[in-house]
């Protein structure tokens, strides 16, 4: 039996803010990030935000920006009231906020107040809102700028209430969700307090810096993603038909197990967008293991009518009109990036070497350093150190075991050679060499890995994916808009040496497949390049695993472990690597050298 036909009426107006605030405000994070971003597009020069209980009994967000008159007030927190599109534009957005949604939405799920004084005004006004039910506007105490606190968020709506989490981890997504507008915005001070605890206080860069945007950005990053990232860090400054790219990405060798650390903002608005994701990830495919991610924080400014950002009530996704360019400029600047690096690692690898030779508990071998050595004075090396040392000599404890070669002369403009010269080799799995500033440990089978990829890399450019025909052309059933993506980009594949064309409905024939890939599951490679079409748009996953292949040549022909060279092998080993780009690291991103300065060599034997 159906259900009787009731006429059509229109929602009351606090139940249509309900709905909404069940878009944009999903927990505390999301009500800061919203009136973090008004206060940016306010202008602000410092902003507050304090939590209690991880926000779910009281936010407070104050800000120093232009501030709201009485009348602006009212209009604020009524839906779809904004001052940010003059022209009705919705393809020219310049701000962070357009829809005029968050305030209403926030206001009707929580106890609300707004207080605000404009800049030259005498007086602040603030107005008060209890789960939708506005008051009017009376007289305030307030400086210039404006105030907004949340009590008891979602008391309107308890069943929101039972998705929150405790609140340490409320906190957390608000710190995270600050965190990125903070990396877009190093000329504004973000502090954010919660349980009277300053979670993080980031003042605004020096205003000599501000004149280097990459400057004041780094600075910024660093405070956000770590010293080490900033000490890492390539620049990123790369233009293409009206798009810009800036920002920095740090070495292969500075990686993670996720990918929460790589930062990515569309005109000044952090996103999460699979496709620079996917870019990110293709631009790093042969640096890195696919379950390493590198530390990026990119920043694409692109015209406002080439990308659409009324995507999703919470602004946290975009659309390009041609995602093409947009993925080409992000592959294509890190790439170049990452070969200017050369050779370089970063120094996260020296700094894990010389933490293993840390002291531990108890003591053992008692050694003379060298400045208590002449006054009497003994000190004693740590077990662990002590152990490590005699490990580390034993192989020079027989003649046969020890190399001593002759220095290699200076390069022809009279600086030395970055890797240094070969000195021994150590177990026939590691080269010492000797360098100006200390001394550089080779993983030789790692090193000469990457030297082969890079010169099969090079051979596939230049001439070509070799393709080899199938006996039986094989057919595989992809589905209609499977075949249909697969059909479309048939040229581009065979380019990379996939052969295919349609076959009937839903499904295509294979007749050549890529030489490298041998005996290939070709069933499963188009399943998997029809699904990635769909998500990426690219042909990234046949070229990943092309190169995949070219790692694994490269890995079972270079030189192994176990292998003894002569001094000429090893310094041509080391010449090669300061010539090739990326031999800072394997295929699977582990470093492929450690360097010891001298300091740090003297600090471990006291000399510092």
């Amino acid at each position: 039996m159906s259900a009787p036909l009731r006429p059509l009426r229109r929602l009351p107006s606090n139940l249509v803010n309900r709905i909404a605030a069940g878009e944009v405000v999903e927990r505390p994070a999301s009500a800061v990030k919203e009136l973090v971003e008004n206060a940016i597009d306010a202008g602000a020069h410092r902003i507050a935000v304090v939590l209690k209980e991880g926000g779910r009994s009281f936010i407070s967000v104050v800000d120093d920006g232009i501030g709201m008159s009485p009348e602006e007030l009212q209009l604020a927190v009524e839906r779809h009231c904004t001052s940010k599109l003059p022209d009705d534009d919705l393809s020219d957005i310049r701000t962070l906020g357009f829809r005029g949604e968050a305030l209403p939405s926030i206001a009707s799920v929580s106890r609300f107040t707004i207080a605000s004084r404009p800049v030259g005004a005498d007086t602040a006004w603030s107005l008060e809102i209890d789960g939708g039910a506005k008051q009017p506007p009376r007289p305030a105490a307030h400086p210039a700028g404006t105030r907004v606190e949340v009590r008891e968020l979602f008391f309107a709506t308890p069943a929101r209430l039972k998705f929150l989490k405790e609140p340490r981890s409320e906190s957390g997504h608000v710190a995270d969700a600050m965190r990125r507008l903070a990396m877009a915005h190093p000329e504004i001070a973000f502090r954010l307090e919660s349980e009277e605890r300053t979670l993080f206080d980031l003042p605004a860069a020096n205003p000599s810096l501000l004149e280097k945007a990459g400057a004041a950005r780094l600075e910024r990053l660093a405070a956000i993603m770590g010293r080490e990232f900033a000490d890492n860090a390539l620049a990123i400054d790369a233009n293409r038909e009206g798009f810009r790219l800036t920002g920095f990405a740090g070495l292969p060798t500075l990686n993670r197990p996720t990918g929460q650390h790589q930062y990515l903002f569309v005109n000044g608005r952090p996103v999460r967008d699979k496709l620079l994701a996917g870019a990110v990830r293709g631009a790093y495919q042969d640096f890195l293991a696919r379950d390493r991610h590198p530390m990026v924080a990119l920043f694409l400014e692109a015209p406002t009518e080439m990308v659409d950002v009324n995507v999703h009530p919470a602004k946290t996704e975009v659309r390009f009109r041609d995602a093409g360019i947009v993925r080409g400029l992000i592959v294509g600047a890190l790439r170049t990036a990452l070969s200017a690096a050369g050779h370089r690692a970063s120094t996260t690898v020296a700094e894990a070497a010389l933490g293993a030779f840390q002291p531990h508990t108890g003591y053992a071998t008692a050694l003379p350093f060298g400045r208590g050595a002449g006054n009497g004075h003994v000190a004693t090396l740590p077990r662990g150190l002590a152990e490590a040392a005699a490990e580390f000599m034993a192989p020079f404890a027989e003649p046969s075991a020890r190399a001593e070669l002759p220095s290699e002369p200076a390069n022809a403009n009279g600086s030395s050679y970055p890797l240094g010269v070969a000195r021994a080799q150590l177990h026939e799995t590691y080269i010492v060499a000797q360098t100006t500033e200390g001394v550089v440990i080779v993983d030789q089978h790692a090193a000469h890995e990457r030297l082969l990829h890079e010169k099969l890399k090079n051979q596939l450019e230049s001439e070509g994916v070799k393709r080899q025909a199938l006996l039986l052309p094989e057919v595989v059933e992809v589905g209609e808009d499977g075949a249909r993506r697969l059909t479309q980009r048939a040229v581009e594949l065979a380019d990379m040496g996939l052969v295919l064309e349609p076959f009937g409905l839903g499904a295509v024939v294979v007749r050549e497949t890529p030489a490298l890939l041998g005996e290939a599951d070709i069933q499963g490679l188009v399943r998997d390049l029809a699904d990635e079409l769909a998500e990426l748009g690219d042909h990234l996953s046949l070229k990943e695993k092309v190169e995949d292949v070219c790692g694994t040549l490269a890995c079972h022909t270079s030189v192994r472990a176990g292998r003894r060279l002569t001094v000429e092998e090893m310094n041509a080993l080391l010449r090669q690597m300061e010539a090739t780009p990326h031999s800072g690291q394997c295929n699977h991103g582990r470093p492929t050298y450690v360097e010891l300065k001298l300091a740090d060599i003297e600090r471990l034997f006291g000399r510092r």
